[in-house]
């Protein structure tokens, strides 16, 4: 019995080594919930305090808002600190979350040697820190997850808007080109005015002009409206509220789907979160299937239910 044993032994991975005091200490901070408060109020104020640099004429507040700048930045390479020493001896499993690269990237970018005083890329990269805000928010993290997770959907839906103005753009560019040159002149021209179309705003008129041409010019420009802004933008909604769903399916799996790699960090990860989704599908579509094959109605009464359970 030993001799069978000392194999399993021998593939048995020694249990992980607890973290250094100070790796737990910055572990704790990081994952508590006043640090995170603490930073969304840093994040706020220096949003607040970009808005105070927009008005002219700061006078000797300015030298005390700069001040200011520089006590966020250093808080913020605190906080990059502690998350990334909070992951002791594995430092790369940072870089394996998005956001983390993210913060990273906002908050070094401030200190790159070309960028200083008030120059153009500098403010950017400072108003980039306010959207540092949605790692805080779940809410905001299931919307951005379901922007990101429609992307290849809304390029498909990209590729036949595309086509619909070209083809839209070139049919107006034939009819009212010689009439009405300022809105139909160019393929470019034409292209612009459907697309501010799109709010109808401007329908009333184009269609007054159209009939001051031809009564035919009603069919184009309802066919436009009727295959843009209803048809087109109801397949753009429909695809990003299916990924809305997909994203909010993953968040409620957050619990549930075990920690397939071998990071340690004991969080089911995005491929996890997916694969504990499609187990459950899975699982509804056996449900299903085995309760046709029981042929229980759902909307039978349970007296016919449990008769049909004993017959079978």
């Amino acid at each position: 019995m030993s001799l069978l044993l000392e194999p399993h032994q021998a593939q048995t991975a020694p249990p992980p080594a607890p973290p250094a005091p100070f790796t737990a200490w910055c572990r704790r901070v990081a994952e508590s919930r006043a640090f995170e408060i603490a930073i969304v109020v840093a994040i706020g104020a220096n949003a607040v305090l970009l808005g105070i640099e927009t008005y002219p004429d700061l006078g000797a507040a300015r030298p005390w808002l700069q001040a200011l700048e520089w006590m966020f930045r250093v808080v913020f390479v605190a906080e990059i600190a502690i998350r990334l020493l909070s992951y002791g001896r594995r430092p790369q499993d940072f870089f394996r979350h998005g956001w983390n690269v993210f913060d990273l990237a906002v908050i070094a970018a401030a200190f790159v040697p070309g960028l200083h005083g008030d120059s153009a890329v500098l403010r950017v990269v400072r108003i980039a820190r306010v959207v540092r805000l949605v790692r805080f928010s779940p809410g905001l993290r299931t919307i951005v997850n379901a922007l990101l997770r429609s992307l290849p959907g809304v390029g498909g839906f990209l590729a036949l808007a595309m086509v619909t103005f070209y083809v839209y753009g070139m049919a107006g560019w034939l009819i009212f080109a010689e009439h009405y040159p300022e809105q139909y002149g160019t393929i470019g021209r034409a292209v612009l005015t459907l697309f501010v179309l799109l709010s109808l705003e401007t329908l009333p008129d184009l269609i007054e002009q159209g009939l001051a041409l031809s009564p035919w010019t009603l069919v184009y420009y309802v066919s436009y409206v009727l295959i843009t802004a209803n048809l087109l933008l109801n397949i753009l909604m429909a695809v990003i509220v299916n990924s809305m769903e997909e994203a909010r399916r993953l968040d409620m799996t957050r619990g549930l789907a075990p920690d397939f790699d071998s990071d340690g960090d004991g969080e089911p990860d995005h491929v996890d979160r997916i694969l504990i989704t499609q187990r459950l599908d899975d699982l509804r579509a056996v449900l299903d299937e085995l309760e046709r094959d029981l042929r229980i109605d759902r909307d039978a009464p349970a007296s016919a239910r449990d008769h049909t359970r004993t017959r079978t």
